[in-house]
C-alpha cells in the first residue's frame, strides 16, 4: 500500500476509475485514523496530549492499493475534489426505473377493492 499526497491520490484515483470502466470496480474507504500505535496513543493519553485525528483513505480497484490521510484542514477541499471525481466517473451507473405515484396508489386500491368484494 502506497500513501501518498491528497492530489496526486487523486490522480491515481481518476486513473484507477478510468481503467475500470468498462469491467470492474473501485472500492474507496474512508476511517478516522491517528497514524499512531495503540502504545504511542496511550502515551499521549497519559501525557494529557491531545491526539490529533485525520481521515485514513484507501482505494483499491483489485489489483493495486492506494492510501492518502487528510487533516481536518484540508477536508473540506478534499471532499470536494473527491467529489467531482465521483459525478465524473458514475457514468456506468444504470438509471433506476421508477413507478409513477399514481399508478402505484390505482394499483393498491384496485386490490383492495378485489379484496373486499
Amino acid at each position: 500500500m502506497v500513501l501518498l499526497q491528497p492530489d496526486p491520490f487523486l490522480n491515481e484515483l481518476t486513473s484507477m476509475y478510468e481503467r475500470s470502466t468498462e469491467q470492474g470496480s473501485v472500492w474507496v474507504t474512508l476511517k478516522r485514523s491517528s497514524l499512531k500505535s495503540k502504545v504511542q496513543r496511550n502515551k499521549l493519553k497519559t501525557a494529557g496530549d491531545p491526539i490529533e485525528y485525520r481521515c485514513l483513505i484507501r482505494a483499491t480497484d483489485g489489483k493495486k492499493t492506494i492510501s492518502t490521510s487528510v487533516g481536518a484542514k484540508d477536508h473540506q477541499r478534499f471532499q470536494a475534489s473527491y467529489a467531482t471525481i465521483l459525478k465524473a466517473h458514475m457514468t456506468a451507473l444504470k438509471k433506476r426505473e421508477r413507478k409513477d405515484k399514481k399508478k402505484a396508489a390505482e394499483g393498491a386500491g384496485s386490490k383492495k377493492a378485489r379484496q373486499g368484494s
